[in-house]
């Protein structure tokens, strides 16, 4: 259920940086499968680190940043490799 709740919040959390950072926005479904990835991945990390943030709690704040970071990053590699 906690992953669940990651890959969601990270499908949000792509798309809040999305609207953020629009120079770096690939677009509603780019951002969202972008951010469900950093989601799942926001999750493992945490889990990894051991670091336990009550649950759904936890998987919702790892989800969202870690969305949010990942479509941040494969936006500015996008962008850079436009130039």
């Amino acid at each position: 259920m906690e992953l669940i709740i990651s890959l969601l919040t990270g499908a949000v959390g792509g798309n809040l940086a999305g609207a953020i950072l629009k120079k770096f926005s690939m677009g509603t479904l780019w951002n969202s499968i972008v951010g469900i990835l950093g989601g799942g991945l926001g999750a493992q990390l945490l889990g990894m680190l051991g670091i336990d943030l009550s649950g759904i709690i936890g998987s919702i704040a790892g989800g969202t940043v870690g969305g949010g970071v990942l479509m941040a990053i494969i936006g500015v590699i996008k962008n850079s490799m436009k130039k």
